[in-house]
């Protein structure tokens, strides 16, 4: 018997590569995946280190103590956590199957913490109280509508937010203690999607109200917090529409500071005072957005950041005599989630760069000493990962357009495929960041990344910015088409051998390259995108339809609606030769599921070759890990199959 069992163990041992090289990867159960090839376990096994990391963002201060609230990952999804010393270990306090990455302590004192959390990415967030003492979670809103958080009073006892309670599209002016959520009331009606509670008034007498109707026309309104009566702030009969972005009260409520492209192409850093209503510019030498500020609790330092060619550099600013301050070294990269302490002299922030998935760090601009509060793990080693390479080329029209390249190690001998990767948006920036599983395609499949910044991006001015609106959306796509040419001219790169891919907007571009430049690549990746800018138009939620309008055109007007029929993909299935696939999220609010239904249902029709995934409990894009990996190691298939063959 002994004996038996040695010679069955010695088959067994001798069968099991060829066993272990048949394995697959299920995928999750919520994934329904069509014309997808099963995956090999081989592949999750090296593939899957790439996708083995996780990130940090700042979510805001302790009040009182030194200490910092984070969201980071540790199973499936993000969660908020509690960093006690800079270095220390993060101690979890949300656990949900859905992402928590956003949240502010109660200012008096910190016994709790409010946040935003959806169901199944489609962002009807709802509020919640974490109690710090018990661990309990409270439900503040009415779990039905779509409720987005916004700032804490002066006195740090009631919150203003934004909520479509009244109409389910409209986002109205609410006002809570989070104590007491029986104290919840309607503060001001309001019309329309495009609204936000920026600041409370020193006195708590008025709230700072920022009202959005496009990427180039917002206004400012002061709301009356005892009767709810809005003035404007900001004029609105001017023959320039103007765009406001954050905005705070000064410590002494004379004034607001803000940003604005008023007289600008660029966002600058304004101080308005109240009375005369006059704005006095505070940085007019830096040619470039101020994309964020904070301004300390005391008011005495103002800290901001200015978006330089994509890359994020950070100034501190005595409000007192608009001295810079010195600032120690900090790594190149994007900065993100500015925020003062309450002590007056500890400046948080997160920081994201081609080398870390985001990271929180401090300056203690009292000393000049920085400090790096987290430091996430990557299973794989990044320090020898190149710098992006800006690049630029001419489109049709002689203007000039910008991205970034990232070249594949030297190992990879010969030219090298390429994938194109668009942003999303449109008014987005690709910005030189951690590529995350991306860096599989470059580090382990030699394929070149490169990732533009077509016009209608962000971060280049206003006209640049508006210059795919309404019936200008085909240039943006000839922007593409000028950066194969671009590619053909590069010794390095194979310019037979190129695959697009986006998410949203990224994601329509995606389509159309695919439809009208079909044979200049070999296959594509379509996240999320739009199938038919009018069929979307009309299907996206009501909350957000208008804002949309204003960048895409009125599918209403029958001009318009006839430019977007003609140039939607959809209609023009005939058109795209190459093999694509289609990603998307049964409960996305943004970009309806059928966007994606509907042209992987015409392609099969017309016989081209397309792999379909959708996710029954993601939205707008997949925030579950165990989604992300089989959508990422579905990706590395595809792209070898039909860009690497």
């Amino acid at each position: 018997m002994k004996r038996l069992c040695q010679l069955l163990a010695l088959v067994l041992l001798a069968a099991w590569p060829a066993f272990a090289q048949n394995t697959y990867v299920a995928p999750p159960e919520s994934l329904i995946v069509d014309g997808v090839p099963k995956i090999p376990a081989a592949l999750a096994e090296t593939a899957g280190r790439y996708a083995s990391f996780r990130s940090a963002s700042l979510s805001d201060w302790h009040p009182t103590r030194h200490e910092m609230l984070i969201s980071t990952r540790f199973g499936e999804t993000p969660q908020l956590h509690l960093v006690a010393v800079p270095g220390g270990a993060r101690q979890q306090l949300t656990f949900f199957a859905d992402s928590v990455s956003n949240g502010r302590f109660h200012p008096n004192g910190g016994d709790y913490v409010v946040f935003m959390k959806d169901v199944g990415g489609g962002e009807w967030y709802q509020l919640y109280r974490y109690d710090i003492k018990t661990g309990e979670v409270t439900l503040l809103t009415d779990g039905k509508s779509r409720n987005l958080m916004g700032p804490w009073s002066s006195d740090g006892d009631r919150m203003a937010y934004m909520s479509t309670r009244r109409t389910g599209k409209d986002t109205d002016l609410w006002v809570m203690n989070p104590a007491d959520p029986k104290t919840d009331h309607l503060l001001t009606q309001l019309n329309g999607g495009g609204w936000q509670p920026e600041d409370w008034s020193p006195d708590d007498k008025k709230i700072l109200l920022l009202e959005e109707l496009s990427i180039n026309e917002s206004y400012l309104w002061l709301v009356d917090t005892a009767t709810g009566q809005k003035t404007e702030l900001t004029p609105r009969n001017v023959t320039e529409k103007v765009s406001y972005g954050e905005a705070r009260f000064s410590k002494d409520g004379k004034g607001i500071y803000v940003t604005t492209d008023k007289d600008s192409e660029f966002h600058r850093l304004a101080y308005i005072d109240l009375e005369t209503k006059q704005p006095t510019y505070l940085t007019t030498s830096i040619h470039w957005d101020v994309e964020a500020y904070d301004l300390a609790h005391d008011g005495k330092l103002l800290a901001f950041v200015t978006d330089e060619e994509g890359l994020s550099v950070l100034h501190v600013r005595d409000t007192t005599n608009g001295k810079e301050m010195p600032l120690p070294h900090i790594p190149s990269g994007v900065i993100g989630g500015l925020r003062w302490h309450r002590n007056g002299h500890d400046l948080g922030f997160s920081l994201n760069n081609t080398r870390g998935p985001g990271d929180c760090y401090s300056i203690d601009v009292a000393n000049e000493k920085l400090e790096r509060w987290t430091t996430s793990e990557t299973a794989v080693k990044t320090e020898s990962f190149p710098p992006a390479e800006l690049i630029h080329w001419k489109s049709f029209d002689g203007k000039t357009i910008s991205g970034f390249l990232y070249k594949p190690p030297a190992k990879f001998s010969g030219k090298r495929p390429v994938l194109v990767v668009i942003h999303g948006g449109p008014e987005g920036q690709s910005q030189p960041t951690f590529l995350g599983r991306n860096n599989y395609f470059l580090h382990e499949l030699g394929i070149a990344l490169i990732y533009p910044n077509v016009r209608g991006s962000t971060g280049y001015g206003k006209t640049f910015s508006l210059l795919d609106n309404g019936m200008k959306r085909e240039d943006t796509y000839k922007d593409i088409h000028a950066l194969f040419d671009w590619i053909a001219a590069q010794p390095e790169l194979d310019s037979a051998r190129i695959a697009v891919t986006g998410g949203s907007y990224g994601g329509h571009m995606t389509l159309a390259v695919s439809t009208f430049y079909s044979d200049r690549i070999r296959c594509s990746v379509d996240v999320v995108g739009m199938s038919n800018l009018a069929t979307f138009l009309e299907h996206t939620e009501a909350y957000r339809r208008d804002l949309r309008r204003v960048e895409y055109g009125d599918e209403r007007d029958s001009k318009m609606r006839e430019y977007l029929e003609k140039i939607a993909p959809m209609n023009n299935i005939e058109k795209i030769k190459k093999p694509m696939f289609v990603i998307a999220g049964k409960n996305d609010p943004r970009v309806p599921v059928s966007e994606s239904q509907q042209i992987v249902d015409a392609l099969k029709k017309v016989g081209t070759p397309v792999w379909l995934m959708i996710a029954n409990d993601e939205g707008h894009g997949y925030r579950k890990k165990p989604n992300q990996d089989f959508q990422f190691y579905a990706a590395v298939e595809f792209l070898q199959e039909y860009l690497l063959k």
